[in-house]
């Protein structure tokens, strides 16, 4: 019989593993894997055998068949069991052997139903976070698809459509440092879901006021003070959970999906919009943040039952693996409106802008945001009046230079945390990486602008290249928030991201203003996205240190030497 059961065991598409079992031993530790690549548990055949201690002559015991999760191939936990009085590898002693079952012709692999079941903590908030930002910027392109169309309905000149389009950026201008300071506050989750709750509505709301222009900007306001505290939110989420070495795939994959979702506006905003009319692409995409809130309450409930340890922002440095920095201080969603007032003030401010990196930071932020939200809100138009095409042919081709920032996203990141971790300096990776993002668009936008007699694909091209590469960024400074402050990180977001969404209000009304006055779109749209992307390029370079600051300590020597 044993030998029956040994022989079942002789196939080529299965593993074993065969662990003696001894009294007190402790439990087989499963490391972690690696960040945005979770085992994938299967389920497996799992055999247990046992003798009776009596030597050769012992029957054999039962053997007994049952289904269990088993990940492959991280090490499997086993239950301790009792030795008998046997001694280390005696007879006596019990054994188990676990038989995985695995795709092949013996093997059955059944699927899990939610996938996300079982994944760890981190896993769920940074792909439930990149979800809300693919959201996100479907809520942001769809008015620069739309625009075409109400344009001609409501007779609005370039001037009027860029002031509907800025006054986004008005809203999410004032909600950045609001929102960096209460995503420190109560938690970057909380803040997350309110403001993607507050876009949605706002932008269901957009037929309803077209008309009425005090009311369309206003509802365009609300959607930008949503999207606005998202950045932070995330940032703060990624601060508290996600170590050095693999942040810079963290911020790929959540700030990533802000291409994605650039891509699915201007994939699907045009056919709903010819078939369904300009009113329905608010409804529907604003029907998708809602959706997205009563998923993500789903997902808060599963996680009251993980261990909270994960989220713990109150530990303090474990050492140089990168996971805590520095001690991190979290009020509850319950504190009061004097604990919040303390909190304002134990703010270090001042600190935060006597630091060069810092003053880097907020320029280069300005300075990158200048281009990325002037081409975001333009392309569409650009591409429509300036290379003659219609309004499916224009929003598609504003698809690929999103749909080619996801591709390079993909090489950027592994890219910088490669370098860290084979001992880089990591201030040297991120002014690599800003550089490739700064550098390349001003060169490709170089060549579009000058009359060189190409035809339309080449600048489409030259444009969806250079604008790819420019997500270097998120490798760059999109990281360096966290680096240099765990404590602070969604501040120091809110800081620069205000800074950020100044070129959303002033550029894209100017780009609007410059087109009526000059009627060229090289002096409108590229001239200043280069003058900015190569000055911000010498002012990274020349300023930047990722290395960490703790401002708390500055702020004590500060007041200190100010008392003496």
């Amino acid at each position: 019989m044993a030998m029956a059961a040994s022989s079942a065991l002789q196939q080529p598409d299965r593993c074993r593993l065969l662990a003696p079992l001894r009294r007190r031993r402790h439990l087989l530790r499963m490391l972690p894997p690696p960040l945005l690549a979770p085992p994938r548990c299967r389920r497996g055949a799992v055999r247990f055998s046992s003798g009776d201690g009596g030597g050769k002559g012992g029957s054999a015991g039962a053997v007994e068949r049952r289904s269990v999760p088993v990940p492959v191939p991280v090490p499997v936990p086993v239950p301790v069991a009792e030795e008998n009085g046997r001694g280390d590898g005696g007879e006596g002693a019990e054994e188990v052997e676990v038989e995985v079952a695995v795709d092949g012709d013996g093997g059955k692999l059944e699927l899990r139903w939610p996938p996300w079941e079982g994944l760890p903590e981190r896993y769920r908030l940074m792909g439930a976070t990149s979800l809300a930002f693919v959201i996100c910027n479907m809520d942001k392109v769809n008015l620069s698809v739309a625009i075409i169309p109400m344009s001609h309905q409501y007779g609005w000149n370039s001037s009027t459509a860029g002031l509907v389009q800025s006054s986004f950026f008005w809203g999410y201008a004032l909600s950045q440092l609001p929102g960096g300071w209460l995503a420190k506050l109560i938690g970057g989750r909380t803040v997350l879901k309110v403001g993607v709750l507050a876009w949605s509505l706002s932008t269901a709301v957009i037929p309803a006021v077209a008309g009425f222009m005090p009311g369309l900007v206003l509802s365009r306001i609300l959607v930008g003070i949503g999207e606005g505290v998202s950045p932070s939110a995330a940032t703060d989420l990624i601060a508290r959970t996600i170590p050095i070495q693999e942040r810079s795939r963290a911020v790929a994959v959540v700030f990533g999906g802000l291409s994605f979702g650039s891509v699915l506006g201007y994939l699907f905003a045009p056919p709903i919009i010819q078939n369904l009319g300009w009113e329905s692409v608010f409804y529907i995409f604003g029907l998708l943040g809602v959706i997205w809130c009563i998923g993500f309450e789903s997902i808060k409930e599963l996680q009251s039952t993980d261990s909270e340890d994960i989220l713990n922002i109150e530990q303090t440095s474990t050492g140089s693996n990168g996971l805590i920095s520095s001690p991190v201080s979290f009020k509850s969603s319950d504190s009061s409106l004097e604990e919040m007032k303390d909190s304002i003030k134990d703010v270090p401010w001042r600190e935060f802008f006597k630091s060069k990196a810092v003053w880097a930071m907020i320029y280069v932020h300005f300075c990158g945001s200048w281009g990325h939200y002037t081409c975001l809100s333009w392309l569409p138009t650009y591409f429509s009046e300036e290379l003659d095409l219609n309004l499916t042919e224009a929003a598609w081709v504003s698809i690929l230079p999103p749909l080619g920032s996801m591709i390079i996203t993909a090489i950027a990141a592994p890219f910088a945390d490669n370098l860290i971790s084979s001992g880089v300096d990591t201030t040297k990776v991120r002014k690599i990486c800003q550089t490739i993002a700064f550098l390349s668009p001003a060169a490709f936008m170089m060549l579009s602008s000058v009359d060189l007699g190409l035809p339309p694909w080449v600048i489409v091209a030259f444009l969806t290249s250079g604008l790819a590469l420019s997500s270097f960024a998120l490798a760059g400074l999109y990281c360096t928030h966290q680096d240099i402050s765990r404590e602070y990180a969604s501040i120091l977001l809110g800081i620069t991201n205000t800074v950020g969404a100044v070129p959303g209000i002033v550029g894209v009304a100017l780009t609007g203003y410059l087109v009526d006055t000059t009627h060229s779109w090289s002096m409108s749209l590229f001239a200043p996205s280069i003058f900015f992307y190569l000055t911000g390029t010498v002012v990274w370079l020349a300023f930047f240190s990722s290395e960490p600051q703790d401002f708390n300590k500055s702020a004590l020597d500060s007041l200190t030497e100010s008392n003496e």
